[in-house]
């Protein structure tokens, strides 16, 4: 009989041994799973906390006992595997329990141990709780309804960290985010995140940016700023959410090749480099479908299907893992932020001529009521109008847009492509031109000799004396607010000023135009080239530069 033996559990190790059953009914599976849980939804636990998931018995999904009724599955929790033998191809298990230890056999073996959270050596460290486990949550969930708790800190601005914030909120608790970086959520460009950090804020929740931890005391949080303020965070409750690292000891003890970010280095099968050892989840490496380099992804989604791959690779069917986009989506206090494949800060360090794209346009047509608007980016490869990545924040429509784009991506398609995609519309739910189309169609405008301008590149432009910025808004936005040094002129009433000298003024000038989110300056743009003048359109417009400006000063 064939023994194939899985280290974790959760979403790549159980979508393993599920699917290995449903190839094999003869196989034997066993499961060792290191935590009291074996199936449990890890991305359920932030909300368990403030009770948005009332039951803890929900995010239980299965037990051994069921899955060995279901499925014939050995699972063992609370059993952790301290050593492979790949000579004589046995693990060494040990009850956390009891102590005992016992060897275990296997043909094939699964490496599945997922990720630990990273905690750097702050003093005090050991007062902050992490957030991986159903044991996490039931010591964050008694720590923060303990008596007298009225604040608490997160140390990190990610999913995880936001998450925790939502719903330390949610319970009345003075809560503050303390972030490292210039911004909070790494894989949006700052234009984009500054979206999230202000609903925060609006709320209530403090966010604090490049800060550095540098103490924590028994009801305290003290930060350093870069610009050397020190600041003081009141934390009845600390929370780390730092990040994680890949749970690749077991690995890097047996000998198996591990990459420098620590993960544990598989082909495109998820081979390990012994062919009987496979490796998937966070712990293992992926290929980014960008770059084509090794990178680390810690995704539940890409667990699981790796995990079915793996079960049918082991079961005879010979498949290959997909590159990886790294899709992911966040929500926050109602507002939802999501990405695929590369932001623009990633892909110029990269050395590539990037275009980006922004657009504001509402989640569905404006005259059905309800509609509320979006913020969404797209990052083009200039050379080959290849998708590189996208952005999306708003209150509702951020999912479905993010998810066209990553099947977009994953087929191929040109950033141009996008124009034509045939897409579901009702006014309650689209537009008939949608946004994922009006990117496309800024794209091909582009293509065709628009030239566009970037919010961040707009100051270097101005500071040249021959360069003339028009904001052909109303006189009323104008007044609203407006970009130093911009000269008014209302789209509606362009022509008439060209023609009474307004031509003039603009000759031999370098002409930038903008609106409030880049549709009328494109028409304005197209104006001008009627008359003999040539300008770039800023993308985005007044609202995206203005994004800018606040995340540049946060």
């Amino acid at each position: 009989m064939t023994t194939t033996v899985i280290i974790g559990g959760v979403a790549g190790g159980m979508s393993t041994a599920a699917r290995l059953r449903r190839r094999d009914e003869d196989m034997e599976i066993v499961v060792f799973e290191a935590s009291e849980h074996v199936s449990f939804a890890n991305c359920g636990l932030p909300y368990y906390i403030s009770r948005t998931i009332d039951s803890r018995d929900a995010l239980l999904l299965q037990t051994p006992a069921s899955l060995k009724a279901r499925l014939n599955l050995d699972v063992f929790v609370s059993h952790r595997v301290t050593s492979i033998n790949r000579n004589y191809k046995t693990v060494t298990v040990r009850n956390e329990v009891t102590g005992d230890e016992r060897t275990q056999r296997y043909d094939y073996l699964v490496l599945s141990p997922g990720a630990v959270p990273f905690t750097p050596p702050i003093p005090g460290i050991e007062r902050a709780k992490t957030l991986r486990t159903v044991e996490d949550v039931d010591l964050i969930s008694e720590a923060v309804r303990a008596e007298g708790v009225k604040s608490a800190a997160i140390i990190g601005g990610g999913f995880i960290g936001l998450e925790m914030a939502e719903n330390l909120h949610k319970l009345g608790i003075e809560t503050t985010v303390v972030e490292r970086s210039p911004q909070i959520l790494a894989p949006l460009d700052e234009e984009m995140a500054i979206y999230v950090q202000n609903r925060l804020t609006e709320a209530g929740v403090k966010v604090v940016t490049r800060a550095d931890t540098k103490n924590i005391t028994d009801s305290t949080l003290e930060i350093v700023r870069d610009n050397g303020e020190q600041v003081t965070v009141n934390a009845d409750v600390v929370i780390a959410a730092i990040g994680v690292r890949p749970a690749s000891e077991l690995a890097r003890d047996a000998g198996l090749a591990v990459g420098e970010r620590g993960g544990i280095k598989v082909d495109r099968h998820q081979r390990t480099s012994d062919p009987a050892i496979f490796a998937l989840g966070d712990a293992a490496e992926k290929v980014d479908a960008i770059s084509g380099e090794d990178t680390l992804v810690p995704l539940a989604q890409t667990a699981n299907r790796h995990g079915r791959m793996v079960a049918d690779i082991i079961t005879g069917r010979e498949q290959k893992a997909q590159l990886t986009l790294g899709t992911a989506i966040v929500g926050v206090l109602g507002l939802a932020a999501g990405s695929v494949g590369w932001n623009e800060r990633r892909a110029r360090a990269a050395g590539k001529n990037v275009r980006s794209i922004h657009i504001h346009p509402v989640n569905h047509a404006g005259y059905y009521p309800g509609a509320t608007q979006l913020h969404l980016k797209l990052v083009v490869d200039a050379d080959t109008d290849a998708i590189l990545g996208a952005q999306a924040v708003g209150d509702n429509g951020v999912d479905k847009r993010i998810d066209v784009i990553a099947t977009a991506m994953r087929a191929g398609l040109k950033a141009a492509d996008l124009a034509d995609l045939e897409l579901a519309y009702a006014p309650q739910f689209g537009s008939a031109k949608d946004p994922i189309n009006f990117l496309g169609f800024v794209d091909d405008n582009a293509l065709n000799g628009e030239e566009l301008v970037q919010w961040h590149e707009l100051e270097g432009a101005l500071a040249d004396d021959n360069t003339v910025l028009l904001d052909v808004r109303s006189a009323g936005e104008y007044a609203n607010g407006n970009i130093p040094g911009a000269v008014n002129v209302n789209v509606d009433e362009m022509r008439a000023w060209l023609d009474d000298g307004g031509s003039d003024k603009l000759a031999g000038k370098n002409v930038i135009v903008h609106c409030q989110v880049g549709l009328r300056g494109h028409i304005a743009a197209a104006i001008l080239a009627g008359h003999g003048i040539k300008a770039k359109n800023l993308t985005g417009g007044y609202l995206t530069w203005s994004a800018g400006q606040r995340a540049r000063k946060n």
